[in-house]
């Protein structure tokens, strides 16, 4: 298109893979609007990410007080009061601090901000109100929404998203699901003294982890007291006065003071009017692109979790530089999508970057396993029953270390770590003769020298 266009890119949703695309792309030179309905920083701003690992920060305090024992501080826990409204006050001060930050990061990389909803009228017109904007390039960064599954009750189930701007806990609480964000949330609940179970229709939580992670996150949360159940999920949910009775599938009825659903996401791509452009979404509601992002209509891009690649925020920040490298520089640049790290701050948390054991011997390797547990040095005079476990999966023929798992306190910071390596390709033998930093826990991936398995 010619300068005869309002803009060179509108990106549709103010995500961090919009929001990066946008500003990578303004400072190359483009002409580029963000048009976003809610708030500055997507999901993982304001629902996700930061806030939840604010709030697992919080939950974290009474053991810490209670672990202070052991070293000499004398702390009266008979008369430690917590106070939800103010952690949740304090979290949203830190939000909107966020989402002043994402608007200057915008304004002084020259991209207008356009609020409201969008609407995609043709292959370079998007549509917001009653006005119209026309661009060259279009992408769809609109990200994903918290799906519960349509169940009598539903209405009186919440999600994540209104987890974080809940006005009081309750003493009971029912979370429903299996992934991260349910383990997250049943241990954030459970800190805080919430009386929490955690429901999965599954044999157990935590799909597509290594099995040694998820048995052993099994252990740990069952001495912190969250009632896990698997094997069962929700047929109904009816309201009384204060409290909601579950009906499960096992023909038992719980009673409760809140039911959460973390039972899965899906691509929110409803109004845009993209299909009647004629770009496809697959089966699972998502957008679909090619390895450069492209739809099947040539104007219009899309990434982050509206495509469904893994929905995490660093793919979404990696994805929008590559596709402003591509748009608007020398069009060369590709997603890696191999040995990405990941954590889930359960409580103990988790760390994880590249193939699980169950992920290498499908691939045909032939395996060296390493594994340790062990209480974490910081337990051993405050007496708490916990333990870490560390993972490495090793590839017996070239001795690369393929994957490395982790359960434990700081098992992100650790992780970070090792997934530079394990993205360098190093092997057993480099782990071996890197010295360790002593006394930590990181020191043991690597000094395990004997193979499990």
């Amino acid at each position: 298109m010619s300068d005869q266009q309002d803009f060179d890119l509108i990106v549709i949703g103010a995500g961090s893979g919009g929001v990066r695309l946008a500003r990578m792309s303004a400072q190359r030179g483009a002409r580029v609007a963000v048009v976003e309905s809610r708030y500055l920083g997507g999901t993982c701003v304001n629902v996700g990410c930061v806030p939840k690992k604010l709030f697992v920060y919080g939950a974290h305090v009474h053991d810490e007080l209670e672990d202070g024992a052991g070293y000499g501080w004398q702390v009266p826990l008979d008369d430690v009061r917590f106070d939800w409204p103010k952690l949740v006050a304090n979290k949203n001060a830190e939000i909107e601090r966020l989402n002043g930050i994402y608007g200057r990061l915008l304004e002084n990389a020259g991209v207008t901000i356009i609020e409201g909803t969008a609407t995609v009228s043709d292959a370079h017109t998007v549509v917001v109100g009653d006005k119209s904007y026309t661009s060259k390039h279009i992408t769809v960064a609109t990200g994903s929404w918290p799906v519960i599954p349509d169940i009598p009750g539903k209405e009186c189930i919440l999600t994540s998203n209104e987890m974080f701007y809940l006005p009081q806990l309750p003493k009971q609480a029912v979370v429903w699901g299996g992934g991260y964000i349910a383990v997250e949330f049943a241990g954030i609940l459970a800190g805080l003294g919430v009386e929490t179970t955690l429901l999965y229709r599954g044999d157990l939580f935590l799909r597509g982890f290594d099995g040694d992670v998820r048995r052993f996150t099994e252990q740990e949360m069952r001495k912190k007291g969250v009632n896990l159940q698997f094997g069962v999920t929700i047929e109904s949910v009816d309201a009384e006065n204060a409290h909601y009775r579950v009906q499960l599938s096992n023909g038992e009825v719980m009673e409760t003071g809140l039911v959460m659903a973390a039972t899965g996401r899906r691509a929110l791509v409803d109004g845009l009017g993209l299909t009647d452009l004629g770009v496809q979404l697959s089966a699972s509601g998502h957008v679909v692109v090619d390895d450069h992002f492209q739809t099947a209509v040539p104007s219009i891009t899309a990434l982050g979790d509206v495509i469904g690649t893994p929905q995490l925020t660093p793919v979404a920040l990696a994805q929008g530089m590559v596709l402003a490298r591509r748009l608007f520089g020398d069009g060369q640049g590709d997603m890696d999508y191999s040995a990405i790290p990941t954590a889930v701050f359960c409580q103990p948390s988790i760390g994880t970057v590249g193939l699980t054991e169950e992920e290498a011997r499908e691939a045909g390797h032939r395996l060296r396993i390493y594994r340790s547990e062990f209480r974490p040095m910081k337990y051993t005079l405050s007496g708490r029953d916990e333990r870490s476990l560390m993972k490495l999966v090793v590839d017996d023929e070239t001795d690369r270390v393929l994957g490395a798992h982790m359960v434990g306190p700081d098992a992100g910071e650790i992780t970070q770590g090792l997934a530079v390596a394990i993205k360098a390709g190093a092997t057993k033998a480099q782990f071996d003769s890197t010295l360790g930093i002593h006394p930590t826990s990181a020191e043991e991936f690597v000094t395990m020298r004997e193979p499990v398995a």
